[in-house]
Order: C-alpha cells, then structure tokens, then sequence
C-alpha cells in the first residue's frame, strides 16, 4: 500500500531542485522532463505575481483602511456647474481584499502541491521508477484521483459562492457599516468589537431589544418545536390503532395542507384573524363580542405570539405526522406484545418503548427542525410582520425572531453592522446548542443499534 509522504519528511530529504519548487513552481518537475506539468505550475505563479502587482497589493492596503476618499462636489470653473467627484467604495475595497487574502492561500496551498510533487519525482527517479508523464496523470483523473477531478468544480462553487459571502458578513459585523456610513457617498470604517459591546451593554437600546428578542426566539423554537412533534406524534398513533377505520382517509385529509404552499396558508390565516378578518366577523355574529370590539389576535404581543404558535402547529403538525407513521410501523411488534403479556398499560408502553425509540430515531429531525425554528422567517413574517411595533425595541417588534429583525435592521434601517453581528450570534447560539445536545443522545452515543 503507498504510504502517504509527510511534508516533514519532504523537507528533510528533498534535494535542492525539489526544495526551490516551492518557491520558483514547477521547477523540480521541468528539471526531471515534466515540462507540461511545470509549465503549468510556472505559469500560475506568473499570473499571480502579476495579479499581485496590479491590482492585489493595493487590496490589501485598502482592505486595512477600507477607503480614505470620500465623494465630493466640485465647482468646475470651465462648465460653471458643480460635479460630484466619486470617491473610494469600502465595501468594493473589503470584498476585494477578501479575495486577495483567498486568493493568496490559495498559491500559497499551490506551492505545497508543486513541492509534494517535485519530491514525488525525485522519490521515483531515485528508486528508479518511471516517471509519470502529463498524460498519465491525466489519465490518473480517472482512476484513482478520480475524487479530485469530480471534487474541484464543487468546491471552488462552494468558494465563491458560501464561504467568501460569510467571510465577508463575518468582516461587516467589526465595521460601521449603518445608515450613517452608506458608500461610495460615505466610507465605513473598522470599528472592533464595538458593536458586539453595544449589543450585549446592559441599558443601551440594543440590547433592550436584543435581550427579549433572543428570549422569545428561544422560547419559540422550543414551543413550536415541540409542540408539532409530539402532537404529530399522538395523531399517528391514533390513525395507527388497531380500532381506527379507514386509515388512509384520516392520513390523507391531514396531509391536505401539505399539498398547499406554506406562505399561501400563512397568508390566509393571517387574513382569517385580522380585526376585521372572518374570525372576528363571526364572533360579532354569534354575539360572543360586541359589534364595535375585535380580538386582537396580532395587535396584542401576547395574544399575538399564542396565535402564531397555534397557526404554525395547524400548519407543522401533518408534516410529523407523515414522518412518525413510518417510524411507528417499523417498531418491532414483539416488543408491544411483551409489554401487554406483562401487563403495561398504554401509558407505560407510550412511555417505555414508543417514546425512547422515536427519540432515537429522529434527534436529528429534531434538531434540524428547532434550527429551523429559530430561523422561521415565514411564519413570523407573513403572520404578524413582527409586530406589534413597540416603542421599547430598537426597530423590532414584539414577535420579532432574531432573524426577522436582523431582516429589519439590513433592508429597511440599513445597518448592515448589527444585522452582520446578529447572524454570528445567531450562528454561535444554533452550533453551540445543536452539538451539545446531540452528543448528549443516544443517537450519537450508540448510533449502531438501538437499545
């Protein structure tokens, strides 16, 4: 089996070609007649050097003053009219560093690669091996690093399109970058941690609003979360007894609101309970309320946040409903039939065997499902657009999620900053609860069988 040369070893016994083929690329390859290959390797350093020298030393200067000019207007003595005179763009200027920096450990990776391979060279011409040619590394594509050709393209879109976007929203979260400072008309600068400290100083306005905001998205996705399992869960059991009839009728009538578009469904609801939605009018027919009152089920916080919890189990149950029915049918049956020999009652075999088996089986669905909650735009969106408004939060609403109001604080306030430090500690609480609570299941603890 070919062992796998440590970068230690390469160092220690690499000879002078192979050792300058870190720094001049390709080198160690066109010395042992691999021209193409070098070649290659030589020309990727060429056009970095002249990336670098063009346009990537002046990015990363930039990337540390994130502009000096601002736009300006100019009286134009020849044209007698004033002009605006346009000046440095700091989000152009960190972007573009960002990608300088991607870029640069991108050769950096490049030049380990083109000194692994000048030594692999070396290896096989002192041990008098053939040396491959282009085309049989070409051919190797297909064989056995055929994961690297499939791979590259993947994980350069991944790149481009994942992680320099979240590098980038990581960066804006130590800037300025609010209403006030809206380039190119106005520079934002590099700032710290100074918003970080504004969103957790206890009084400021920030964190009077980020505090209850934070407390009601957990509270929520708790709620929601479970309150759609478990009743999910009862409903398949009840379709799932014996003593039911007509199984797939009452499975198909629940899974009706499947079938419709989860924001059309929102939608509706939120008109059924408006002040003068159906709900409202009906009551006022069967005299329950007066003709001049309304229940003002999203214009008071309480009742506004019941509400929405309510509509979202109307709307999140059937999905769990269709999830447990096929975990439910693969539970051994001898095991129901040994617990009624002994004698359990429905309540101690619900508790004993079907519980910890559906427990074990979808802690990840749970999970995902509570990270999902946390981050239910939607629901809280369509419903009650995060209100009511209150006077108390900055730009929030009462039923506002941490990712509702980060949507606030970008598109409406533009302030891009908070929005940015929003996301992060949204990031850290999911990751950090996510993982602490998974390696605490027996889903992870003994992932090969279920006891």
């Amino acid at each position: 089996m070919h062992k796998e040369i440590s970068l230690k070893d390469a160092l220690k016994n690499s000879n002078i070609t192979t050792k300058l083929s870190m720094f001049i690329l390709g080198f160690g390859n066109i010395c042992n007649k691999q021209i193409l290959k070098g070649l290659i390797y030589f020309s990727i350093e060429i056009f970095y050097i002249l990336y670098m020298v063009s346009f990537g030393f002046n990015s990363l200067v930039n990337l540390t003053t994130l502009g000096t000019n601002t736009q300006q207007e100019l009286f134009n003595e020849a044209k007698q009219i004033y002009e605006y005179v346009s000046g440095d763009n700091s989000m152009l200027f960190l972007l573009y560093g960002i990608i300088t920096i991607f870029i640069t450990l991108g050769f950096i990776y490049l030049m380990f690669i083109s000194f692994k391979s000048a030594y692999n060279v070396q290896v096989k011409k002192e041990n008098g091996k053939p040396i491959p040619k282009f085309i049989d590394d070409i051919k190797s594509l297909k064989e056995e690093r055929l994961h690297i050709a499939l791979l590259t393209l993947p994980i350069l879109g991944i790149l481009l399109f994942t992680i320099i976007p979240i590098v980038f929203m990581i960066c804006i979260a130590f800037t300025n970058y609010d209403h006030n400072h809206q380039p190119p008309g106005n520079l934002f600068t590099w700032v710290g941690l100074e918003n970080f400290k504004n969103m957790f100083s206890l009084g400021g306005d920030l964190a009077k609003t980020f505090f209850p905001v934070l407390a009601w998205t957990i509270t929520w996705a708790i709620v929601s979360t479970f309150s759609c399992y478990i009743l999910g869960m009862l409903l398949a059991l009840l379709i799932n007894r014996k003593e039911t009839k007509c199984k797939g009728f009452w499975r198909f009538v629940f899974s009706l609101s499947v079938a419709v578009p989860s924001f059309v469904s929102l939608l509706t609801m939120r008109t059924i309970f408006n002040t003068n939605g159906p709900m409202n009018v009906l009551l006022r027919d069967l005299g329950l309320i007066a003709q001049t009152d309304a229940i003002p089920f999203f214009t008071d916080p309480l009742l506004a946040k019941i509400t929405i919890i309510v509509v979202n189990i109307w709307i999140g149950v059937p999905f769990t409903m269709l999830t447990t029915t096929g975990i439910l049918q693969n539970i051994p049956k001898e095991l129901f039939e040994a617990a009624r020999v002994d004698g359990a009652s429905p309540a101690t075999i619900f508790r004993k065997i079907t519980l910890p088996y559906m427990l074990f089986v979808t802690t990840p669905y749970l999970i995902t499902t509570f990270a999902g909650n946390i981050n239910n735009f939607n629901v809280i969106y369509l419903l009650s657009g995060g209100g009511p408004d209150s006077l108390e939060y900055y730009y929030a609403g009462k039923t506002d999620l941490l990712v509702t109001w980060l949507y606030k604080l970008t598109i409406t306030q533009k302030d891009y900053n908070l929005g940015s430090v929003i996301g992060i500690l949204v990031f850290v609480i999911l990751a950090t609860i996510s993982l602490i609570t998974y390696r605490r299941t027996n889903a992870y603890k003994n992932e090969s069988s279920f006891q």
